[in-house]
């Protein structure tokens, strides 16, 4: 228990010095080439790094340990665990899945995208040209 709060305060030192770190960069950058493009203002260390924490929101998002959860997981997977597709493929027979190959062969004209997963049933046939 206690070795996990030791990792905790770690983590968040090693966030606020990178936050510090960043918060120098932007305001170093936009001094060094704003005013003279643009005629701005110089900015101070607090506002640069407002600047970054405004940009992480606006552009970013809050982020989290879920937020890759679009349709691709955190470890580069397409079907990570919670995804709807995965879900439905582990609750298929085999004839199903097979079917289930098939039409998105048919809709996609190749298969590569999904092959990992799939194996070697999805793979596009080696030889010759593949339909994009």
């Amino acid at each position: 228990m206690k070795e996990n709060i030791k990792f905790r305060f770690a983590g968040i030192g090693i966030v606020l010095a990178m936050c510090a770190v960043c918060g120098v960069a932007v305001m170093l950058l936009w001094n060094a080439l704003l005013p003279g493009i643009f005629a701005l203002p110089q900015i101070s260390y607090p506002q640069g790094v407002g600047l970054l924490i405004l940009a992480r929101l606006l552009f970013g998002g809050i982020g989290g340990p879920h937020a890759a959860r679009g349709g691709v997981g955190a470890d580069g997977r397409l079907f990570h665990r919670g995804n709807k597709l995965r879900e439905k493929w582990l609750n298929m027979s085999e004839e199903e899945r097979k079917e289930f190959i098939e039409k998105e062969k048919d809709f996609h004209g190749r298969f590569s995208r999904f092959h990992e997963f799939f194996g070697d049933e999805g793979k596009p046939e080696q030889g010759g040209a593949q339909k994009c």
